[in-house]
């Protein structure tokens, strides 16, 4: 059984473990992969990219190329696996951090896009 764990973790109207359908999941984990600071899980202390940390960073095009760098690599390293970055698009405005990731599931070659965003107003 391939079990799909909803992110964050909750429970569903039965009282069990919210389980996810492939799309919401790979979502989820990407959302992971993006906002989970290199360092924070105990036994995987390389995980994630950190963009919490950009949030209140200068705005620059210098800044915005080496995000979209460090999101593809980091995507490519952790879920290469289930899909292929296409795109990463970096949109900094005051406090507000959008990214979006246009990728292909590799289960059955469909083209996704999703938007993520931190801080300022949602």
């Amino acid at each position: 059984m391939d079990t799909r764990l909803h992110f964050p973790y909750q429970f569903d109207g039965r009282g069990t473990t919210r389980t996810d359908g492939a799309d919401a999941w790979i979502r989820g984990l990407i959302e992971q992969v993006l906002f989970t600071a290199p360092g924070e899980r105990v036994m995987r202390p390389d995980f994630g990219c950190g963009l919490r940390e950009l949030v209140f960073a200068p705005n620059s095009p210098e800044l915005a190329a080496t995000t979209q760098f460090l999101v593809h690599g980091a995507l490519q390293q952790w879920l290469g696996d289930l899909i292929t970055v296409e795109a990463v698009t970096v949109d900094a405005v005051d406090a507000r951090l959008a990214v979006t990731v246009q990728y292909v599931v590799r289960r059955d070659e469909s083209r996704q896009s999703a938007t993520f965003q931190r801080g300022g107003e949602a």
